[in-house]
């Protein structure tokens, strides 16, 4: 017996199929994406349907959760689901099940939820086991005809059962409720629409099938957006859109009325919708980073205010601010104005995948109506054709029923002899001797004829539809009209709630022209704490100021809280910070290390508005220097720009602004010689060593200064008198750029400094 077994089981290696190995994983790989394409991820144009979608409504409708019944757990129709028809996790048919339900996501929801959905903040949905759910209208709008032969059925994945191949309800799902998905190699994002928009499109199209995208365009303004908002590209955009089945648009947030704030004059702007899938929650933590960030100075506060409708509150720096300006900021900075991509990739009647225009989704999805309105008729027709022959049968009853009660009653096998004496076919005689007593008392003649006469009627309506394309596109009207009504604009959930409005581009707004203009006293400390005081203070008196213990004042400057301030280390690396993001003056201020990134043995040997001139002078320990363009030293970034190169041991020793009149620079060493030649003996660079300014035996530079030749050089003199001298006659000092110079007049400053 074993040695049986053995000669008649296959060899295992017979199966073994000998390929190149590139070969068969593309092959495999091939039917893996077609699989994730045409089975998951791109929903069908005739339904608009991704086969999970399709599936949850087909196992609710089997568990007859219509919108007049009760609802019933959600776990409940989601293990109907993937027992029957969907053999996948759980949690993706809950996903699915819980964006069919929640308005904010569809246009016209398809699941009516009972329970916590998620909401438009971006929290999620309760487990399946504590939410439950039944169909909604527009479910059975879309599933109106499934018993009515339309479309055909195909098993279930265990042959256990038998499920849709497609929905034939007339409701245009795909453009309506949109669609969104990433398959392999291609996606597909199409926005909601207005349903109504959408039917009068489709009977232009009924009328005259060489409409134009232009023509229908006329109809279909452009997507309606569940969460409204405002669509502000122009026609031209929307066109080209809709014409080619890609683009994008974009969709930016509706502001309410104006609305009187808490002071006198002032007002705050609220926010009623917000742009199609932007979460609520991470939107206001959005705003309020701005705020955080300083990024956005003209707005003071953000409030959520949202009960079941949306309302955001912004709240102004003050009653002066621009509310446009506020505006067009936050929709360049925040979600306020997204975009929303248009790509009608969708699978075709042969289950290819295209992308299709506005005109040939429309066409298409009316091909398959008109299959459907036909699939309907003959299914019609048969059960007509099957009632008639009933009928027939039923009359000859009662025309000879006492001999059939009596063939019946005598007879051991009363149906052929009844077939053969009144001419009854099989299915007549089965039914007559399936009638219940009861039934007889019904059998009038006059009844049953007149049934009949009313079904010759509607089956001779049928063939004519059948047969007659015009008939069937009077009856498509017909039937689109009447569903028009339901979802026309007067109607609650008709009504198009995203305003077509065309606006240009949001501006630019210069962070300075959001900053309210006041006068700021800068104050860094030798420790590297900075603060800025309202109002210019007086310098002179600043050394008496609020420092922390063995502290003391380094470099204090008027500004403005528009401007921006440039420390200047001897590193030769310029660092940039706005006036009005420094902390404020009331307590010691912030250390500027946190602020922007020093290295930890770098000093700051200036501190000056950008404002304060177009150009510096820059000057190294070594004697070298140039003129520095200050939009060169500028920078955004916190780890500031590198303008002047350093050799090892020597650092930055002087940044002085360059008057617009200067043209001479004076030069004096750790030695105490001094020189002075003309400005333009140096050259002007974004970056560098720089020249030779003054050559040294021993020591280095100890400062340089820029002035008017005719007006001489001037000096603080000594003390607490607070008067200066000038040197009018620098013949002496006047040198070629390089020199080593000579010792200064009588009285210049003991510490080599020219202030």
């Amino acid at each position: 017996m074993s040695d049986t077994i053995t000669d008649t089981a296959p060899d295992p290696f017979d199966a073994i199929v000998d390929a190149p190995f590139d070969s068969a994983l593309s092959e495999r790989y091939l039917v893996y994406a077609m699989s994730t394409i045409t089975a998951r991820s791109l929903p069908d144009l005739r339904d608009g349907l991704k086969p999970v979608q399709r599936r949850l409504l087909w196992a609710m409708r089997g568990l007859k959760l219509d919108p007049a019944q009760g609802y019933k757990k959600c776990a409940r129709v989601v293990g109907e689901v993937i027992g029957k028809y969907h053999p996948h996790g759980d949690q993706s048919v809950y996903d699915a099940m819980v964006r069919l339900a929640q308005s904010f996501a569809l246009r016209y929801p398809l699941v009516d939820g009972q329970g916590n959905f998620g909401n438009i903040d971006g929290d999620g949905a309760a487990a399946f086991r504590y939410t439950e759910a039944r169909l909604t209208r527009v479910a059975v709008d879309l599933m109106a005809g499934l018993d009515e032969g339309t479309v055909a059925f195909k098993p279930t994945y265990n042959g256990e059962e038998h499920e849709p191949e497609i929905m034939p309800g007339l409701f245009p799902n795909l453009l309506a409720n949109g669609a969104s998905g990433i398959a392999v190699g291609m996606a597909t994002s199409i926005p909601p629409h207005n349903a109504a928009e959408l039917i009068d499109a489709a009977m232009l199209l009924i009328d005259n099938a060489d409409a134009s995208t232009a023509e229908l365009l006329e109809h279909v303004q452009g997507p309606d957006l569940p969460t409204g908002g405002l669509i502000v590209d122009g026609p031209e955009t929307i066109a080209a859109a809709y014409e080619s089945g890609r683009g994008s648009l974009r969709v930016r947030a509706r502001f309410g009325e104006v609305e009187k704030g808490s002071g006198t004059g002032s007002w705050q702007l609220v926010i009623t919708e917000i742009p199609y899938q932007v979460q609520k929650g991470k939107l206001i933590e959005q705003i309020a980073q701005l705020i955080v960030d300083k990024k956005l100075p003209i707005l003071e506060d953000v409030r959520d205010e949202s009960d079941e409708e949306i309302r955001i509150v912004l709240v102004p720096k003050s009653r002066n601010v621009d509310q446009q300006v506020l505006m067009d900021s936050l929709y360049r900075l925040t979600d306020l104005e997204t975009r929303i991509s248009l790509n009608m990739n969708v699978l075709d009647a042969t289950h290819t995948p295209r992308v299709m225009g506005l005109k040939e989704v429309l066409a298409n999805w009316l091909a398959h109506q008109f299959e459907v309105l036909v699939n309907r008729s003959r299914h019609r027709l048969g059960k007509i054709d099957d009632r008639m022959e009933l009928l027939g049968g039923y009359i000859i009853a009662f025309l000879n029923l006492d001999r059939i009660i009596e063939i019946i009653r005598t007879e051991d096998e009363p149906k052929p002899v009844m077939m053969a004496e009144f001419e009854l076919n099989d299915r007549q005689a089965e039914a007559i001797l399936n009638m219940r007593l009861r039934s007889l008392r019904r059998l009038e003649e006059m009844e049953l004829r007149s049934e009949r006469d009313a079904l010759e009627k509607e089956r001779e309506e049928l063939v004519k539809l059948i047969e007659s394309p015009a008939r069937q596109r009077t009856r498509m009207k017909r039937d689109l009209a009447a569903l028009h009504k339901t979802y026309g604009p007067e109607t609650a959930l008709g009504a198009r709630r995203t305003t077509i409005k065309q606006a240009a581009p949001a501006r630019e707004i210069p962070l300075e022209a959001m900053i309210e203009r006041e006068p700021v006293t800068v104050i860094l400390s030798q420790r590297g704490w900075i603060r800025a005081m309202k109002g210019h203070a007086d310098l002179a008196s600043l050394d008496a100021g609020k420092f922390k213990d063995g502290d003391t004042l380094a470099f204090a400057v008027h500004s403005q809280t528009t401007d921006k301030i440039l420390f200047a280390c001897d590193n030769g690396r310029f660092y940039t910070l706005g006036a009005d993001r420094l902390p404020g003056g009331r307590g010691f201020g912030e250390p500027l290390r946190l602020l922007v990134d020093i290295d930890s043995d770098a000093a700051i040997v200036a501190m000056l508005p950008v404002a304060a001139a177009e150009r510096l002078l820059v000057a190294s320990s070594a004697g070298r220097g140039f003129v520095l363009p200050v939009s060169a030293a500028v920078s955004e970034t916190r780890k500031g720009r590198q303008t002047v190169n350093l050799k090892p041991k020597v650092r930055l020793k002087c940044v002085r602004p360059i008057g617009a009149t200067d043209d001479y620079v004076a030069v004096v060493g750790d030695n105490r010689k001094l020189v002075v030649f003309p400005i333009a003996e140096l050259p002007e660079m974004a970056r560098g060593q720089g020249v030779m300014l003054q050559r040294y035996r021993d020591g280095g530079l100890s400062d340089a200064i820029t002035f008017r030749f005719e007006d001489g050089l001037s000096w603080a003199m000594g003390g607490d008198s607070g008067r200066t001298r000038t040197e009018a006659d620098l013949t002496a000092w006047r040198v070629a750029r390089g020199a080593g110079g000579r010792m200064p007049p009588n009285g210049f400053p003991r510490d080599n400094r020219f202030e």
